[in-house]
């Protein structure tokens, strides 16, 4: 699996009063996941091993992964099921469908935004 950025660049998003998750390098891979998402349509070349050769290219992944980890680590959902429902109970089986949010992908709005400037997502909805 491909990671887009490293736990250092993490801390770098972040800024230096910041305090880089225990769990980073765990949210960088989930959030590398769903880069990879966004980048279903993207064409840029890459190397032997899938990575972007183009530096502006590499750099784009890297702060749309930190965005993307930043949007999980603070929405606390680190499966991606929280965001489908606004509310939910098991005894009488009452759901609620999240009506606002970033929809049930879970794409950080920021991400989106960082990945569509660099010409690499384009057709991704976010709500909010």
């Amino acid at each position: 699996m491909r990671r887009y950025a490293t736990v250092e660049d993490l801390g770098a998003f972040l800024g230096p009063a910041a305090v880089v998750p225990e769990d980073a390098e765990q949210l960088l891979d989930q959030a590398s996941e769903v880069v990879d998402e966004l980048l279903l349509s993207a064409r840029y070349a890459v190397d032997a091993a899938g990575m972007p050769t183009d530096p502006d290219v590499a750099e784009a992944l890297a702060r749309a992964t930190c965005a993307q980890a930043v949007y999980i680590d603070d929405s606390g959902d680190r499966t991606g099921a929280g965001s489908q429902w606004s509310s939910a109970s098991l005894g009488g089986a009452s759901y609620v469908r999240a009506t606002g949010g970033p929809g049930p992908m879970g794409h950080a709005p920021r991400a989106v935004r960082i990945l569509r400037t660099a010409g690499l997502c384009r057709g991704v909805r976010v709500r909010g």
